[in-house]
């Protein structure tokens, strides 16, 4: 019996439009990793880039579990010099970039090759509910 490889033609690629208004960022962003995946689909194949487009919306609002977390978290950027390294919290991350929070959760569950360089370049993070990708007609997409 052959391995059956699923066709995957780029034209049938879905759009979907996810809110993060109170919703916690680990568990959505595991969920937006699986769909830009493909996981979600019974053709799902490890080594095939078989996900669909997701745009983000209101990613200023997403919140974090825990007590201490807005101070505990931390984004590290090293230059590659000595003293190069700085440090920036989750709040001062939130005031500055509120989407990169999300983009760096995603980036870090996706896989660590080509593939996932590839898969990536599928994610649309925008901070306000406004977004330029209207005549792709995404349809809205409820995560929990």
């Amino acid at each position: 019996m052959k391995t059956f490889i699923p066709k995957i033609d780029p034209a049938t690629k879905k759009w979907h439009v996810i809110d993060l208004n109170d919703v916690v960022l680990g568990r959505a962003a595991c969920k937006v990793a699986d769909i830009l995946r493909g996981k979600n689909k019974p053709i799902f194949t490890p080594h095939m880039d078989c996900g669909d487009h997701v745009i983000i919306i209101n990613a200023e609002k997403v919140k974090i579990q825990g007590r201490n977390k807005h101070d505990q978290l931390r984004y590290y950027n090293y230059s590659g010099y000595p003293g190069g390294l700085t440090t920036t919290t989750f709040d001062q991350m939130m005031k500055r970039k509120p989407g990169d929070v999300f983009k760096l959760a995603v980036k870090r569950m996706l896989p660590k090759n080509k593939l996932g360089r590839k898969i990536y370049k599928k994610l649309h993070v925008y901070a306000g509910e406004n977004h330029p990708h209207s005549a792709q007609q995404p349809q809205e997409t409820k995560l929990f």
